[in-house]
């Protein structure tokens, strides 16, 4: 497993369409994908889950990936986070 904590900048946190960018991302890999802000974990290619954490700006949260392409997964949510989603 890899994981990386990462800090949301953009105005909306991580409400509706950030979150569709995310699980977009999130689905071009194969490997497991979780999501987990304050204790609470969810699956990172969930739409309903990723929104369920209520994800706002200035919330850190950690992404983690299992699988053979891990690293690569994890680092592409990343720049995507740290890019506002654009």
């Amino acid at each position: 497993m890899y994981s990386k904590e990462v800090t949301i900048k953009n105005q909306v946190g991580l409400h509706a369409r950030p979150a569709t960018y995310f699980i977009q991302k999130a689905l071009e890999f194969k490997e497991e994908i979780k999501v987990t802000k304050d204790e609470r974990e969810v699956n990172g290619k969930s739409l309903l889950g990723v929104l369920s954490l209520g994800i706002t700006r200035g919330s850190s949260i950690v992404i983690s990936a299992t699988g053979e392409n891990e690293v690569a997964a994890v680092e592409a949510l990343v720049a995507l986070v740290e890019s506002n989603f654009e």
